[in-house]
């Protein structure tokens, strides 16, 4: 079977990973980080080639989509831990290639980006934390690693544009002779605390509120209905990605929640899908 395989919506936040929480930090998240083991063992079993992931924060190009097309990706989580969270993870850059190629043949203003070296396949470029915290579970580690396709969405395209995407990468998956995953790294509502970067608003409870109850109902194309009102007020970070991945995926595939918890000032939030 070539094409999608598995699907994932996972969290970025450094509480997912339990080798990196302090002493103060690691009961907080518990729950998300048993539902990211669960992750890992069903990508795991699902033996993807390639991994698609779906990330807000990598490079922002207006106007455009961003393919990292550079051979490797590397990063750290020293910016949140002292731990020594590191991952060194290769580009698979022929489906990197693919997948510009599709998103402007379905009209997605899409562009490949790489960093340092002017030679692209011995570039490294910068492994953002969207990117390193559910590779950590999911391929990153394994033995051989599982390559990756790095993706940035463009928050000044409309949601039916990243649901287009989303399908014009499902195509391409199924073109392209392996077996694929793609995992839409979210992060939700950022206004849970008034003692939070982004202050308290009770949009952030009300938009994880109807994220969680589509998930549970399998109905992830629901997505699209959420007002971007609310996504603005909420401050949240997964609406463009999982739009991307309803469109990939549909509500053909079997979805499970797994876990959500909002032990901070931002909601996590992890669920599986399967063929």
């Amino acid at each position: 079977m070539s094409g999608l395989v598995f699907a994932a919506i996972a969290p970025h936040g450094s509480l997912a990973i339990p080798e990196a929480c302090s002493d103060t930090e690691r009961g907080l998240a518990t729950a998300t980080q048993g539902a990211m083991a669960e992750l890992g063992r069903r990508f795991a079993a699902a033996r993807p080639d390639a991994t698609i992931i779906v990330t807000p924060h990598n490079v922002h190009v207006e106007g455009a989509m961003a393919v990292v097309t550079a051979g490797k990706l590397a990063g750290s989580l020293s910016d949140w831990t002292t731990e020594k969270i590191e991952l060194r993870c290769p580009t698979d850059r022929a489906l990197a290639r693919a997948a510009i190629d599709a998103l402007n043949a379905a009209n997605i203003p899409a562009v490949g980006i790489s960093y340092g070296g002017n030679d692209a396949a011995g570039a490294t470029a910068p492994m953002d934390w969207g990117v390193l915290i559910p590779l950590w579970f999911m391929g990153g580690r394994a033995e051989p690693q599982v390559p990756v396709v790095v993706i940035s969405p463009s928050r000044d395209m409309s949601p039916a544009d990243h649901v287009r995407a989303g399908q014009a990468l499902a195509a391409m998956a199924a073109a392209s002779g392996k077996r694929v995953a793609m995992i839409a790294s979210s992060d939700h509502g950022h206004a849970h605390r008034a003692d939070g970067p982004y202050g308290f608003d009770p949009a952030a409870a009300e938009y994880d509120g109807k994220v969680v109850e589509l998930i549970k109902a399998n109905h992830l194309t629901g997505v699209s209905d959420i007002d971007p009102a609310l996504v603005g007020k909420a401050k949240a970070d997964s609406y463009w990605q999982m739009l991307m991945l309803a469109g990939a995926i549909g509500d053909g595939w079997k979805g499970e929640f797994l876990s959500y918890e909002a032990p901070t000032y931002f909601g996590m939030l992890c669920a599986a899908y399967t063929p």
